[in-house]
């Protein structure tokens, strides 16, 4: 016989079913192996310490459930925009021809690694912007985007604004085309990005210069900003009792 419970229960219809689901992806995930390389998208950190704990392959606490969903609805909206772009009139390739993969650059002997969403080779004419343009893609929460649209993607996502930076130097393009879309409404953003002269090849020679000291055994300073530090998914490795036993030096 069926029991009809109310979704709202602890035990109820709503939970029972996403314990099921967080559990899968938290299972696959754990299937996949670590990344060897620091990704494009996290070199704007300014903790030096939290990218060689991502090099060195520790695993980031709090990576629950509900945050690998999010993830993936992050690469289901990108696939919108991209489409929604192509119906607009952009010739957006998301692929390289040459390898049939995603755009890829690899420096530093491969520690430092960069997938870009695409690149526009032409589109309608608009007198705002020129061909070709870097594009990349985010996918926000109403207020995220709000912020995002009041004050621009530098002042308000840092991290976003040196990925893009790391892409146009890595793949000499003078402009991106952003796209950011709320996921709530639906709205989207749009914002001409130019390149900054040296900015993104400064952030990857970082990268690389970091991947290399975890390669000699070695840390580098904690940042000085405590606040950086709250919510941190590896403060347990960096200031908890594992860290006495780390096989890395630990530069306080």
């Amino acid at each position: 016989m069926i029991r009809f419970r109310d979704p709202n229960e602890p035990d109820g219809l709503s939970r029972l079913i996403n314990r099921q689901i967080d559990q899968a992806l938290i299972a696959e995930h754990a299937e996949q192996p670590p990344r060897d390389y620091l990704g494009a998208s996290v070199l704007g950190d300014p903790c030096a310490r939290r990218l060689a704990y991502r090099y060195a392959g520790y695993e980031e606490e709090g990576l629950d459930g509900r945050r690998l969903r999010i993830f993936e609805a992050g690469h289901v909206f990108e696939d919108l925009m991209a489409h929604w772009l192509w119906l607009a009139g952009f010739k957006l390739q998301r692929v390289d021809p040459s390898t049939g993969e995603q755009w890829e650059f690899t420096a530093g002997g491969g520690r430092v690694r960069g997938h870009a969403d695409g690149i526009i080779l032409d589109g309608p004419e608009l007198d705002v912007i020129g061909y070709p343009l870097l594009w990349e893609a985010k996918s926000l929460n109403t207020t995220s985007w709000a912020e995002l649209a009041r004050r621009g993607i530098k002042a308000a996502t840092p991290l976003y604004h040196a990925q893009t930076q790391i892409y146009l130097s890595q793949f000499e393009l003078e402009a991106a085309l952003f796209t950011a879309i709320n996921k709530d409404t639906c709205a989207l953003y749009h914002a001409l990005v130019p390149v900054e002269p040296g900015v993104g090849w400064r952030l990857v020679k970082r990268g690389v210069t970091i991947a290399e000291m975890v390669d000699r055994d070695r840390l580098p300073l904690r940042i000085a900003d405590q606040q950086e530090c709250r919510g941190c998914g590896w403060e347990q490795p960096c200031h908890g009792p594992i860290a006495k036993n780390s096989p890395y030096q630990q530069n306080k």
